[in-house]
């Protein structure tokens, strides 16, 4: 069968790696498709090393919406997006709204701060004519010439509810309309809470466990039956590993100073409004090296970047916290795999914010560990995903509220942790990363139910569109060339850019108008001077 993926980037293919190795081995063809090249979190070197390992595997660009269309195409789709975080669950201390609005458009944005928006049938009205005039935007035909082209049996997307402007929904209404099986690839474990909304059905929806098949069915109106619940086959590679060297070698290569324990703290991805995670890192560190208890004072200290957010630590010192140490790479391939499973694996616990390093690490048998500071509520108690580390199967995470609070819990960890911190983590990890058991890979179970749906006959249409939505097309695009109201289509970045375009656009008419002025007056005063000669 020839499988199309269709990733925003080819950042997303390092969650689904061993999933099309396996589809490739069975001797499948495979596009890795992307609409754009690469991401902060890397993901080139994946997909050309799986073309280069199978030569049934291919990897190459996926056309976007052409330019004409997609500027007001975009801003619809964003403003029915935002509109999910006006509901009571995203207020209070969620920081997912604060980033929804830097792409909403300016106009919808005053719009919604309406007091009717404030009650959910006058929201629901609002998504409906969205989704309507959304529903209204004709195909972009280089896309579906591409498909044409391609002629896949199935086409898998990834992660569609991107909180961006991009072209995935585009792909997948194209491959609904021509009667392709289609399916979602839940990305992470925050997708369906944090992002975007899945709005045209796919076949299949793909989720790690029943928490995110709850999600989905309640977020998103996925009926029950279209969800497949496999566990998280990113995972599997952390299972049954071992290191690639003994903890001597890992702290001498890594330059930590002495044989001592040590905490990992891992970097996470933060949600604006908070302070940078270095400044967070370094109070800890410094609480650690004055805690009366010795062995959490004398521990040592590993810091691992999040690959997306290594710039923050550029320029940062910490001469006054001895043997810390800042280390790791971007795990996109073996070695650098290797030596991330080792850091987990050596370590006496895991701290940090909000990461999936904690689930990793909890596979392996690590304690996970957290402090709820107060400038990071938004992480930890505006964050519903970060709410399943705290209650699915009891939960993962050893919370603190205070740093004194997590030193006494440090050292209950560092001689190794309490075997209820360990039976709990099993838990949670079963549950949520192998609900089919921790002992059945999820890789295996995701494939074949990737191939059984290709194998099927499709159920699902696009919606025609309406009147309404075609009105309402034309009367939104008629705003986007308009010298007066094309504001109201730019977010917050765009007008800021549009603002310094139009300063720019004025200086230099003004500089013009100088030129111009300048020039007539010596015109003017060289007429005179002619006129001065001839009376003479």
């Amino acid at each position: 069968m020839k499988l199309l993926f269709a990733a925003l980037h080819h950042g997303y293919y390092r969650n689904y790696e061993s999933v099309i190795e396996t589809l490739a081995s069975r001797g499948h063809e495979l596009y890795l498709g992307a609409e754009r090249r690469d991401s902060a979190i890397g993901g080139q070197a994946i997909v050309e090393r799986l073309s280069q390992g199978h030569p049934n595997v291919r990897h190459g660009a996926i056309p976007g919406r052409e330019p004409e269309s997609s500027f007001v195409a975009s801003k619809v789709r964003l403003s029915y997006d935002y509109l999910r975080y006006l509901d009571p669950m995203y207020g209070g201390v969620s920081g997912l709204r604060p980033r929804a609005e830097v792409r909403t458009p300016a106009g919808f944005l005053r719009l919604t701060r309406s007091p009717l928006l404030s009650l959910r049938p006058a929201r629901w009205l609002l998504a409906q004519a969205l989704d309507a005039i959304d529903r209204a935007v004709p195909p972009s035909p280089a896309i579906e010439r591409f498909l044409d082209e391609q002629r896949p049996d199935a086409v898998f997307v990834t992660p569609l509810i991107g909180l961006v402007a991009s072209s995935q929904l585009d792909i997948l209404r194209s491959a609904l309309a021509r009667r392709l099986p289609t399916a979602v690839l839940v990305w992470s474990w925050d997708h369906l809470s944090s992002k975007a909304i899945i709005r045209d059905l796919p076949d299949r929806v793909f989720v790690w466990n029943h928490v995110q098949m709850g999600e989905a069915m309640s977020m998103h109106g996925v009926p029950p039956e279209r969800v497949e619940v496999t566990g998280a086959q990113c995972f599997d590679q952390w299972f049954d590993r071992k290191p690639a060297r003994g903890r001597a070698d890992f702290v001498r290569d890594v330059g930590l100073a002495d044989e001592r324990p040590y905490v990992l703290w891992a970097c996470s991805a933060l949600l604006p409004g908070g302070p940078p995670e270095p400044e967070l890192v370094l109070r800890w560190a410094r609480h650690i090296r004055s805690s009366p208890i010795p062995s959490v004072r004398n521990a040592a200290i590993l810091v691992r970047p999040h690959p997306s957010r290594t710039a923050e630590w550029d320029g940062v010192e910490w001469p006054d916290v001895p043997n810390m140490v800042l280390f790791g790479d971007n795990p996109i391939d073996q070695t650098a795999r290797a030596t991330y499973f080792d850091s987990l694996y050596h370590s006496a616990a895991v701290v940090g914010i909000t990461t999936s390093a904690f689930v990793e690490a909890a596979i392996i048998g690590r304690p996970v560990m957290t402090i709820r500071f107060d400038e990071i509520r938004h992480e930890h108690e505006g964050s519903l995903h970060f709410q399943h580390l705290l209650k699915v199967e009891g939960g993962l995470m050893t919370s603190a509220a205070t740093l004194d609070e997590h030193a006494l819990q440090l050292a209950d960890m560092i001689g190794g942790p309490p075997a209820r911190v360990v039976e709990q983590q099993s838990r949670f990890v079963r549950a949520f990363v192998r609900p089919h058991g921790l002992d059945t890979p999820a890789t295996g179970i995701m494939a074949d139910a990737l191939e059984q749906l290709a194998a099927s006959v499709p159920t699902t249409a696009v919606r025609a569109p309406s009147a309404f939505g075609r009105f309402g097309l034309r009367k939104i695009a008629a705003l986007e060339h308009h010298p007066r109201w094309r504001s109201l289509l730019l977010d917050e970045r765009e007008a800021e850019v549009d603002g310094r375009w139009q300063e720019k656009e004025r200086l230099h008419e003004e500089e013009m108008a100088g030129k111009r002025q300048r020039r007539a007056e010596r015109m003017r005063a060289y007429k005179e001077q002619k006129r001065g000669k001839a009376d003479r």
